[in-house]
């Protein structure tokens, strides 16, 4: 493929987009504004993917005129970088929305396109009629991205790409992870040679890339690639002394390489059961529609469940390197990395920007990862067990179990024992059946408040009054009691009173 504008080709892009990047196309030309669409859109609708994500390069002011866009169309604008003139316009439809980035072109398009991060990203379609005939578009690229979309390439653009923007670095290995590419040998040296770079980007940036790696199904190979360009350790220091840290003989690999894994085995949980057919360990784990959909579930910012629980995974046994002791017998222990790792990780997150539920929904994960371990010791988990386990992990219980079986499985590696990993999953799925069958069991509802306490047997407020509801709830998941009077009566007795 050559760099001529006059070269057609087709492009995928959905009826709802065509309609507004046709009315986009008139608005242009009604104001004489010189227009092009670049970036993924157009990369992926060459793909014959769909993106709801279209970039705008506008000749003159972008905030200005994505002013005007919004105004005219009905739309929501954002300005995302008034100095480098960078707005979003923000359509609503049915379900979803479309987002449109408007940028001020820098010089001609072909300059701008060469100062883009990646030569597929560097692909322009000129909106200068009020119809685009979608089937045969005018492709303006001049760096030869077609090229390596049709090779399965990531290439970027110059020698100083990363240097100009080091997010870039972690976005490369994003796009490869996304589209199922590759990254060339040149393009693998520059990022070596400047991934130290990644500390000086902002960390609500380096978390949106961390995250596009998480949701796709590629993000253990993406962390091993990183650790190979150096830019893991660039990006998680803390991961780094985790390297050659031995561990019992009951641990296949070292904790690094441990953590690894679990991120792997993390992603053949989640994986959709008719395309694991043929995982055998995989086929005993418990899944369903309701748990499907729970991984998918939006946490913030479009970061879903499946994408924390892999942050999780990668950073669970973070804390093991500082608690690691030898006893005189020769005994290897840790004891208290959970508690130190689940610290290690919110400090981690909270450099990276991410929401306050997030940090403490994956400190909850790391801190309890050894809980469904501790309930094997049964034959089955006692319902007080079900309930204080619920209760501690709040709004990951589910996340938890999953975290434990990776873990499983990680530390044993080709060693696991067949028989410990079917009790595993059958205990997890008794777990499973009480939370989504017998809600009773791990949220008991309220027979007694406090208001009752100090009512009835005379207390003051103060956290006593807590300390007896406490006691009251998990004797009612235990099955201990059941109504109002028994509630009250069992509270007295733990005052002591008949």
């Amino acid at each position: 493929m050559t760099n001529l504008t006059r070269e057609r080709l087709k492009i995928y892009v959905p009826r709802e987009a065509a309609s507004l990047l046709d009315n986009l196309g008139e608005f242009f030309q009604q104001h004489n504004i010189d227009c092009y669409v670049v970036g993924g859109f157009v990369r992926d609708g060459l793909m014959g993917r769909a993106n709801s994500d279209i970039d705008l390069a506008v000749a003159g002011d972008a905030i200005e005129i994505a002013s005007e866009v919004a105004r005219s169309f009905d739309a929501r604008m954002v300005p995302l970088d008034e100095v480098n003139q960078v707005a979003r316009v923000v359509f609503p439809r049915v379900g979803y929305q479309w987002h449109l980035d408007f940028a001020s072109l820098r010089g001609s398009i072909k300059q701008d396109l060469k100062l883009r991060d990646f030569t597929v990203n560097a692909i322009a379609i000129r909106l200068r009629t009020a119809r685009v005939d979608w089937s045969r578009v005018e492709i303006i690229d001049p760096l030869h991205g077609c090229r390596d979309l049709s090779q399965r390439i990531v290439r970027a653009v110059s020698d100083a790409s990363f240097q100009e923007d080091p997010a870039r670095l972690l976005r490369a290995v994003r796009l490869a992870a996304t589209l199922d590419f590759s990254i060339d040998s040149a393009t693998e040296a520059l990022i070596q040679r400047d991934s130290g770079l990644v500390s000086t980007v902002a960390g609500e940036r380096l978390r949106e890339e961390l995250c596009y790696i998480l949701e796709t199904n590629k993000a253990y190979q993406s962390f091993c690639y990183l650790d190979r360009l150096s830019l893991l350790a660039a990006l998680m220091p803390e991961l780094t002394s985790s390297k050659g840290v031995t561990q019992p003989k009951e641990h296949f690999w070292d904790v690094f390489d441990h953590s690894l894994e679990t991120v792997s085995c993390v992603e053949r949980l989640l994986r959709e059961r008719e395309n694991n057919k043929e995982d055998d360990l995989i086929t005993l784990v418990p899944w369903s529609p309701d748990i499907a959909q729970y991984f998918a579930q939006d946490i913030a910012g479009g970061r879903t469940r499946k994408a924390l629980l892999k942050l999780a995974a990668l950073l669970h046994d973070i804390g093991k390197p500082a608690a690691k002791t030898i006893e005189q017998n020769g005994r290897m222990r840790f004891l208290g990395h959970a508690k130190e790792g689940s610290a290690m990780a919110v400090q981690i997150m909270e450099r990276l920007k991410f929401s306050n539920r997030e940090i403490n929904m994956v400190h909850l994960m790391i801190e309890h990862h050894l809980r469904p371990g501790y309930m094997l010791s049964e034959d089955v988990p006692s319902r007080r067990a079900i309930y204080k386990y619920f209760r501690d992990t709040a709004d990951v219980g589910i996340d938890t179990l999953f975290l434990g079986l990776a873990d499983h499985l990680a530390a044993r590696g080709p060693t696991l024992d067949l028989e410990q990993w079917r009790k595993h999953t059958e205990v997890t799925q008794y777990i499973l059946s009480k939370w989504f069958g017998e809600k009773a069991t791990v949220m008991p509802p309220k027979l007694i408040d406090g208001h009752i306490l100090i009512e009835k047997l005379g207390l003051s407020p103060g956290p006593q009054i807590g300390q007896l509801l406490e006691m009251v709830r998990e004797a009612q998941a235990a099955g201990e009691i059941q109504t109002a009077d028994e509630a009250l009566d069992f509270a007295a007795k733990q005052l002591g009173r008949n």
